[in-house]
């Protein structure tokens, strides 16, 4: 019989196969493991005909128990986004025969208060840490011009991170990218963005570059295509010499980018293309965004909210 660890491999080899994001899977792999690992401490569980109600429902109280290590409850949609990942595998579980029909339900739904997002810079804090990265240096220099393709065009890191050579039109400002379910589109970079990755290419990749076919438009020091993980360390040096304190990840770019546009007059059509949705009723939260700011500006300017009767 499969372990469940050997389900966990499939599953992943499925959604690869179906082109799910590497994201995607990277999370889920990390959540369902940690789910597992638990399982197999507590309950000596590693084979999926031994999983029962009672085991998951302890992992639920767990998970929803739990503390960080600043001694505060997990948010609700940390929690909410690790028991979603533990019952899609579940239910792949019961799809394969490997448990009984409907034992994902002892896992319950957590509904996720609708809230506005978060991790968001204004583009004045946002032109700071722009300014503030480091340039001397090659991978600086790198550094300095993903942010600001991710900041001018709103795309997902992962697509960043896939981008080649070929890949980048830098005279007509324009750069194709593979999103979700492998679906290219075409998106508009700026121009500070455009001058970046036109000096990068031309002084700072040939520097990096150690085989002649590789086509990866961004490199690490030993001349592959740069992973996640060395971005994200980057991001993180480049957010103390800022002195950022807010919560800041890749995707602070993709939302800062969308809010910005829609605060600007785009449309929502417009910016639903740009970011890859399928819809524009996954821009809510943003328009919700420029309602705030329509709140204060009515505040600060309507003279009945001065006391004005005249």
């Amino acid at each position: 019989m499969k372990s469940l660890l050997n389900h966990l491999d499939a599953y992943l080899a499925h959604a690869e196969a179906i082109q799910q994001s590497p994201v995607h899977r990277r999370v889920f792999r990390f959540n369902v493991l940690r789910t597992l690992r638990w399982l197999e401490t507590t309950y000596a569980v590693v084979d999926p005909g031994r999983l029962t109600p009672t085991h998951l429902d302890g992992w639920f109280r767990h998970v929803t128990t739990r503390r960080t290590h600043k001694g505060v409850p997990l948010k609700s949609t940390s929690v909410a986004k690790q028991l979603q990942a533990d019952r899609s595998f579940v239910l792949w579980l019961e799809k394969a025969g490997a448990v009984p029909a409907g034992l994902h339900e002892a896992l319950p739904q957590i509904k996720v208060p609708d809230l506005l997002p978060t991790s968001i810079l204004d583009h004045s804090r946002m032109v700071r840490l722009l300014d503030r990265v480091d340039r001397t240096s090659p991978q600086g220099h790198q550094l300095s011009a993903m942010l600001e393709v991710l900041y001018s065009s709103g795309i997902r890191i992962a697509e960043l991170l896939a981008l080649d050579i070929a890949s980048v039109d830098l005279n007509a400002g324009l750069i194709r990218v593979r999103g979700k379910g492998d679906k290219e589109r075409v998106v508009p970079v700026g121009a500070t963005a455009r001058r970046l990755v036109e000096s990068y290419l031309k002084g700072i990749r040939p520097t990096l570059q150690t085989e002649p076919g590789q086509t990866a438009l961004w490199l690490d020091r030993s001349g592959a295509r740069l992973p996640y993980h060395t971005f994200r360390r980057l991001l993180h040096g480049a957010l103390q010499e800022a002195r950022i304190n807010s919560p800041v990840t890749a995707h602070t770019f993709r939302r800062s980018c969308a809010t910005e546009l829609i605060r600007g007059g785009a449309s929502l059509w417009h910016v639903k293309d740009l970011l890859g949705h399928e819809n524009v009723e996954t821009l809510k939260h943003y328009v919700r965004l420029t309602i705030v700011d329509l709140k204060k500006t009515h505040k600060k300017c309507h003279p009945r909210e001065h006391g004005r009767r005249a």
